[in-house]
């Protein structure tokens, strides 16, 4: 009796499921994907929502968000365009302007600038540049990671930033709570201890009614003083210095700016401290006006599940709709949604060199699999497809035409695009995207398996089937 009690009770949870499934207004694709997983696993498919599809965070992070945005902030954190941005774009063309234009409309806040740019490529570049720019730290550093682990490097960078604590300089570390699994709270008691201050960026935490065990903060960013940041994919850890064995060689790409968008950069850490922490950095001080020259455009895209607009997506889509020689992308993950997969089939049925480079090794092979599955309708329209074979590709980035470079912490897939919270920036600047284009050719022709049409047509049929049976998890994953 107790049995069939349980049975009946769970498929009526089940069907009590479809309106709640169906009110989140998620894309048909994953609408349909739950409805059938709350139907068909009782008790276990309404659960498995309840952690991994529902948007309660989201919405209670877009609170958060509205409540520091209504707090009396500085001028500096205001939509408005400051003066020496508004000359520099007054100085463009009249198509790049319009552009410029139309990527700040996508992303909904006003385009920054950088006076300079460095590309650092790979963490035997970028660990030393970030450790060089917290030992000159006068005023605050604030660091954001997915990952941060207990080793040697993790330790090397905590003690760095309990140092600059211990001459007074503000230190916050955030990292998130999830991605950091294995790295324990007590491993940054040192800068605790000299008065920096350290939080997790928690989804999942009972005391504060969060149960949300899909969304993350996958951002990796890096503030100094209000006049440096960085930003790109790096975690810390001895992986991404290529030193894990069953990982092996690494990629990965960061990208040191300085001037007025590290004030745009640190509106992003402010508003996930707050969340975390529920400090609100607001004063002056933190959002200085740069005396550095605005030399270069940069648009900043903060993305996560919290905004509706998808600024990242959006602007790869009007990157690539306007790309006239050259798109080339690179991502550890591809698992694309429909608006991805058509603007880069048009892109290259337009004549323009499009590229894809992926990783053929990561920590997620089935999504290896899922990526394959989309091969042969690109490489139909006339994509080329790499696979990298020399290690791990972790970078996220793409550049166009020798003129726009995005680097961040976004992939090519439906998690990065819905359910991360991620953040990319686009630069425009030839030196740059011509020296990153410099580093994806290399990749291409020396790290990668070129996936030739007619040869991938005749892979295996059981290849196939396993691409088949992970695709239509995409939505979910």
């Amino acid at each position: 009796m107790l049995w069939e009690v349980v049975v009946v009770a769970g498929y009526v949870l089940s069907w009590i499921m479809v309106p709640v499934v169906l009110r989140a207004n998620k894309p048909p694709v994953s609408t349909l994907n739950w409805i059938w997983v709350c139907i068909f696993i009782p008790w276990l498919g309404p659960l498995a929502y309840f952690l991994f599809g529902s948007t309660h965070l989201a919405r209670k992070h877009l609170r958060k968000r509205e409540e520091i945005d209504a707090e009396d902030v500085p001028r500096q954190q205001r939509e408005t365009v400051l003066p020496s941005v508004e000359t520099l774009l007054k100085s463009l063309g009249d198509e790049e302007r319009s552009f410029a234009t139309l990527l700040s409309n996508i992303n909904d806040a006003v385009s920054s600038a950088t006076a300079e740019v460095q590309l650092l490529v790979d963490a035997p570049a970028f660990y030393p540049a970030l450790l060089e720019a917290v030992r000159a730290a006068r005023h605050h550093i604030h660091v954001e990671f997915y990952i941060f682990r207990a080793d040697r490097y993790g330790l090397e960078l905590v003690e760095a930033l309990a140092d600059a604590a211990g001459r007074g300089v503000e230190v916050r570390l955030l990292c998130d709570w999830l991605g950091c699994v294995g790295t324990r709270e007590s491993f940054f008691e040192p800068l605790k201890k000299r008065g920096g201050k350290f939080a997790w960026f928690r989804t999942v935490n009972p005391l504060q009614n969060r149960w949300i065990f899909n969304l993350r903060n996958h951002r990796k960013i890096q503030v100094i003083d209000g006049e440096t940041a960085f930003v790109g994919g790096m975690n810390i850890g001895r992986e991404y210095m290529g030193e894990d064995p069953v990982a092996g060689s690494w990629r990965d790409v960061q990208v040191r700016m300085r001037g007025q968008v590290a004030t745009t950069v640190q509106r992003t850490f402010a508003d996930d401290w707050f969340y975390a922490t529920d400090e609100k950095l607001t004063d002056d001080v933190y959002y200085p006006v740069s005396a550095l020259p605005a030399r270069r455009v940069v648009q900043v895209l903060a993305d996560g599940p919290d905004n509706r607009s998808d600024p990242i997506q959006m602007s790869i889509v009007a990157l690539l709709n306007s790309a006239r020689e050259r798109a080339w992308l690179t991502a550890g993950y591809f698992v694309p949604n429909e608006p991805l997969l058509t603007a880069m089939k048009l892109c290259a049925q337009r004549g323009v060199d499009t590229r894809l480079l992926i990783s053929a090794k990561t920590d997620h092979p089935y999504l290896v699999q899922v990526g394959r599955s989309y091969y042969e309708e690109l490489l139909d329209y006339g994509v080329q497809i790499y696979e990298y074979e020399k290690g791990i590709n972790h970078a996220k980035v793409a550049a166009f035409d020798g003129r726009w470079m995005m680097v961040g912490s976004a992939n090519f897939d439906i998690r990065s695009m819905r359910l991360n919270f991620e953040l990319n920036v686009l630069i425009d600047d030839p030196a740059s995207a011509t020296e990153l284009e410099a580093v994806l050719r290399h990749d291409y022709e020396c790290e990668s398996l070129h996936i030739d049409p007619e040869t991938f047509r005749k892979r295996p049929w059981t290849q196939r089937w396993v691409e088949s049976l992970f695709r239509p998890l995409a939505p979910l994953l």
